[in-house]
């Protein structure tokens, strides 16, 4: 059993208890099919990893129910000065 999933902040962070589900399913499949972890930890444990990316604010479900990474975040508009 992995101790993190007990932690309230981590269900928090996904919403709720089937978000948090759904979003370690996703991202799980993800990894396995090739993606790319969003954090350097020590270990080969794709459940830890994706513990630490909900943890770390690295991924997040939309409102598609999609998993969104943080790469995915549109950034802040450039305004420049002209612009004002």
């Amino acid at each position: 059993m992995y101790d993190e999933l007990c932690d309230e902040e981590l269900v928090k962070k996904a919403g709720g208890h089937f978000k948090l589900t759904t979003l370690i399913q996703k991202r799980l499949v993800a990894l396995m099919q090739g993606a790319e972890p969003l954090v350097q930890l020590n270990t080969d444990d794709r459940m830890k990893i994706v513990i630490q990316e909900i943890l770390q604010d690295k991924i997040h479900l939309d409102v598609e129910h999609k998993v969104r990474t943080v790469a995915d975040q549109p950034g802040p508009p450039d305004v420049g000065f002209a612009d004002l």
